[in-house]
């Protein structure tokens, strides 16, 4: 089921199966998405990475994520536009930005345990309700939902990754540093450039994210840049110099020396592999 409005506001609460998927997973400017997979068995490549999902697993998409689909068996769908709802100007109430969304070169998958599960199943039931409902309040409530969904979503994806080893300040600096990783990672390559923008030392960004047992700022930073150099490797026709330059290298011998040592061959060879899949 979906909600259209009057000034471009889009939701979509579905269940998709192995009859619809093809038309439904290509995510428009400003739309964002979860998919929540009811069985086991489904199988993706998503930018350039194969996974392989279970039941219950729940994934976060963008439309920056490159999606082909190989297997699949049943999932619910939750599609929403900016003006539907902006993680990002209500990000004091969800805290998502960093989380779910904007802010990690690894896709967020989200393991709900039994008492999640119950809690999720029955805000899923209640939307199900709204979505039928047709009157005046009807966005009011379909938000309150989504809002629901995202932050219990949150508060699952933080339990697994040890937000609980620091406090909620130290999980805001987290979040925003994932977060301004996202918006400038193809001009700034340094820890202590993000540092300056975030007012902090470059060792206590480090020490935050050792609490978490994570990838190192550094780690990270360079990890979103090999995702967007594969994600344009695998589904553009673009050359490797011109690839090497958006995401902020000068010349070709270092970039191809900093992309052999994060994937272990170069952006030719592995341009030929991914292309023979």
């Amino acid at each position: 089921m979906k909600y259209i409005g009057r000034i471009g506001e889009y939701f979509e609460a579905t269940k998709v199966t192995q009859e619809n998927y093809k038309s439904t997973f290509e995510l428009q400017e400003n739309q964002l998405a979860l998919l929540w997979f009811e069985e086991d068995g489904s199988h993706f490549t998503i930018d350039a990475k194969d996974y392989h999902l279970k039941k219950n697993q729940i994934i976060c998409l963008t439309e920056f994520n490159q999606l082909e689909t190989h297997n699949f068996t049943s999932a619910r769908y939750l599609k929403f536009s900016k003006p539907f709802y902006c993680i990002l100007d209500h990000d004091s109430k969800v805290g998502c930005k960093g989380v779910l969304f904007y802010g990690s070169a690894t896709l967020p998958i989200i393991n709900p345990e039994d008492k999640d599960l119950t809690t999720l199943n029955a805000v899923w039931d209640m939307l199900q309700l709204e979505m039928a409902a047709k009157d005046q309040l009807q966005l009011e409530m379909l938000q309150m939902m989504l809002k629901r969904i995202l932050i219990l979503c949150t508060r699952i994806y933080k339990t697994q990754e040890n937000y609980s080893n620091i406090d909620d300040k130290q999980s805001d600096v987290v979040r925003e540093f994932h977060f301004l990783v996202e918006k400038n990672y193809r001009t700034l390559h340094t820890v202590s450039e993000y540092a300056d923008m975030m007012n902090r030392s470059p060792k206590t960004l480090s020490n935050l994210f050792k609490k978490l047992n994570a990838k190192t700022p550094l780690q990270l930073i360079q990890a979103r840049i090999m995702l967007e150099v594969r994600r344009l490797l695998t589904y553009t026709d673009k050359p490797v110099s011109e690839i090497a330059y958006q995401v902020g290298f000068n010349d070709i011998q270092s970039f191809s020396r900093f992309f052999k040592k994060h994937e272990g061959v170069s952006p030719s060879s592995f341009r030929v592999k991914e292309g023979s899949k």
